[in-house]
């Protein structure tokens, strides 16, 4: 048996492919649009790719199911269960709890796990080659190392009121009738890692056991004691913020995410049409380039989206394709890197790109304000607007700031003045950065404190050293 785990570090997201050596076939579970990486995997290991089926109807990240199974004929599995409210919307067989797919000697058994959602499914592996008992659990969003799928964002980000209280009695009773029954040496590979929203407290570790989590994750004295409310009220306290597109991610992956086919290599576009469409408000201009850079120049009107490893985690937070279709042109070292953003933007479902420059000269400028942490005292703003985590600011922040998270600042407009200047801040300026270019893109006047909370502390802590003196 082969077992890959291919890793997304921008989305902190797991996908997986098992393979039947002997057999010569494949199945991806939780696999991400941008499916280059697993028709290379399977074929580097003479593989064909025959099923595709996913853990549950995803919140972080657009569902590559239907995408690998059309490029590669492969049948698609779905999660059967839930009840009728969480049904999925295209077709493909239905699993339920003991349901089986099995490839060559390998069986790969549904087990319902609801919880962080209704219709959750994981994925217990049996080689048959190798054992007659399984020892492999692909977990989803149920079992993290060290911590469990957060059952409060169907409340967060689509729409639901109350179900997080139902949703941890679920996780409590999943773990109980189904994950703790199982041998303490099943291996367990989880959905997500850390830096992922689908859990407060995520380790890093790429995989754990049954044995190892019963033992030292925190839920572990809960379930021994079968303390029900004492685990129910550690689990929901403390939850980070949910992205506000985890809402458009649950409808269109519920729905069936549009299949894209083949996509043509994006082309390095002329400056002077570029110039042209960005005067006629025909296309959204991302620079890439790190938030320092940005602040000594850059395109009018500009989103910031840097490049890197969250180019999908920011660009979800920019741009919302379901109310602004116009393309976006990236500013981009070559086609390579352009393309690599691409595939990242695909994962939360930005398709509309329509090229890249490599350069901004030529291109109508502008410059960022900044507000020095000395100055703030005495500005004149409408608002301080702190972007970071509810838990960060909670930790310390700048006294009167208001907290509205950045991925969540589009999505909450209603919640800001109609009129004067948004100071924004986070820790160290990049967030800070990316929110401040999506609200001036929506038509506010957005100033940055330079070096954020981070500049405004040290500066704080130097005043409390030279008055204690």
């Amino acid at each position: 048996m082969l077992l890959e785990r291919i890793y997304d570090e921008d989305l902190a997201q797991a996908s997986y492919l098992i393979g039947c050596q002997r057999k010569g076939e494949a199945v991806v579970v939780d696999a991400r649009r941008d499916i280059d990486t697993y028709r290379s995997l399977a074929a580097a290991n003479g593989m064909k790719i025959v099923a595709v089926t996913e853990t549950h109807i995803h919140a972080d990240y657009l569902s590559g199911t239907r995408e690998l199974a059309a490029a590669t004929g492969a049948k698609i599995y779905v999660s059967g269960e839930g009840g009728p409210d969480w049904q999925y919307g295209f077709d493909g067989e239905r699993l339920f709890d003991g349901s089986k797919i099995t490839i060559g000697n390998i069986t790969v058994q549904a087990l319902h796990t609801p919880g962080h959602t209704p219709e959750h499914l994981s994925f217990l592996i049996t080689d048959g080659a190798f054992s007659s008992e399984p020892g492999y659990l692909l977990s989803g969003d149920f079992v993290f190392s060290g911590d469990l799928g957060r059952p409060d964002l169907l409340d967060e980000a689509a729409g639901g009121v109350d179900t997080r209280f139902e949703g941890a009695k679920q996780l409590f009773s999943s773990l109980r009738d189904k994950f703790l029954t199982l041998p303490d040496f099943v291996q367990v590979y989880p959905g997500h890692g850390a830096g992922s929203a689908c859990g407060k407290a995520l380790g890093a570790i790429p995989s754990s056991t049954v044995g190892y989590e019963r033992l030292y994750a925190w839920w572990g004295p809960y379930l021994a004691a079968n303390d029900e409310q004492g685990f129910i009220d550690e689990l929901l306290d403390g939850q980070p913020d949910a992205h506000a597109y985890f809402g458009r991610m649950k409808r269109q992956n519920r729905q069936g995410p549009a299949v894209m086919g083949e996509r043509a290599p994006l082309e390095e576009l002329d400056t002077a049409a570029v110039v042209r469409d960005l005067a006629a408000n025909k296309v959204t201009f991302v620079d890439t380039r790190p938030n320092t850079e940005v602040h000594q120049g850059t395109v009018a009107g500009a989103l910031n989206i840097p490049a890197g490893k969250s180019v999908a985690s920011f660009g979800a937070w920019a741009v919302d394709p379901e109310r602004d279709s116009r393309p976006l042109v990236l500013l981009a070292s070559g086609q390579e890197q352009a393309q690599e953003m691409w595939d990242h933007l695909v994962r939360v479902g930005i398709d509309n790109v329509g090229g890249f420059v490599t350069s901004i000269d030529g291109l109508p400028s502008a410059t960022p304000r900044l507000v020095q942490p000395e100055e703030l005292e005495g500005f004149d703003a409408a608002v301080v607007l702190d972007v970071r985590n509810r838990t960060e600011h909670t930790a310390g922040h700048i006294p009167g700031s208001k907290q509205l998270s950045g991925g969540r600042v589009l999505w909450n407009l209603d919640q800001l003045p109609t009129g004067g200047t948004i100071v924004t801040y986070c820790q160290s300026g990049v967030r800070s950065s990316v929110a401040a270019s999506a609200l001036r893109h929506a038509g506010y006047d957005v100033v940055e404190l330079d070096g954020s909370y981070a500049a405004w502390t040290a500066r704080e802590q130097s005043l409390q050293t030279t008055s204690a003196r």
